[in-house]
């Protein structure tokens, strides 16, 4: 589901056990779940950790985001995504490469 560009780089879910009519063993689903959860939760914390790092003030006088602050962390946010996704794509095919 959030393979791309939220799939935390190299961790790649385990392959699930496939029953007789292809379909996922209900004990497989449940683990691949669960990894892709932690996958995308462990994401978000590094991604909202980096961009508060970056782009908040740690002097709060105003209880609303600053222009500067949201368009900081727009940018942050969105060049997280963008690198996760190549690097992604990248091992994804340096992968193929190697299976062959």
């Amino acid at each position: 589901m959030f393979g791309g560009a939220l799939g935390g780089g190299s961790q790649q879910p385990a392959q699930p056990a496939m029953g007789g009519q292809g379909q996922m063993d209900p004990n497989a689903q449940l683990m691949a779940a669960e990894q892709e959860m932690e996958m995308v939760t462990t994401m978000f914390e590094h991604l909202t950790d980096l961009c508060y790092k970056k782009c908040l003030i740690q002097r709060y006088s105003d209880e609303e985001l600053t222009k500067a602050e949201s368009v900081c962390i727009d940018r942050c946010a969105a060049k997280y995504f963008q690198v996760n996704r190549e690097v992604s794509d990248k091992l994804a095919k340096m992968s193929q490469a190697n299976s062959m």
